[in-house]
């Protein structure tokens, strides 16, 4: 009913950067938070930052100040801009949206398929 597609990852040297995006398609109302996780080899899935429809922004630690996070409501799109990456930012990053349905009027919780970002030292 919903499909998060993401786009924009690839391999990029330390300190350099990306931009992730991620278009949601299909049977929308509207989108509450949309936000970005990633999961490294071995580890759990972690949210990286997050974006309410209003704007607001939340971000994990450990990427404060380096990423940021914005949306186009207009085009059901979110982004992830990522600079100063470092190796420890190499993982598969992933889209997530909770969506409210046209029919039925209800909000659910989706993911893309994610995209792999590797950073090399």
């Amino acid at each position: 009913q919903v499909q998060l597609v993401e786009s924009g990852g690839g391999l990029v040297q330390a300190g350099g950067s990306l931009r992730l995006s991620c278009a949601a398609s299909g049977n929308i109302f509207s989108i509450n938070t949309m936000g970005w996780y990633r999961q490294a080899p071995g580890m759990q899935r972690e949210l990286v930052a997050g974006i309410s429809y209003g704007g607001s922004t939340n971000y994990a630690n450990s990427v404060k100040g380096r990423f940021t996070i914005s949306r186009d409501n207009a085009k059901n799109t979110v982004y992830l801009q990522m600079n100063s990456l470092k190796p420890e930012d190499t993982a598969v990053y992933y889209c997530n949206a909770n969506v409210v349905l046209t029919t039925p009027r209800l909000p659910y919780n989706y993911w893309g398929r994610g995209t792999q970002v590797t950073v090399s030292s």
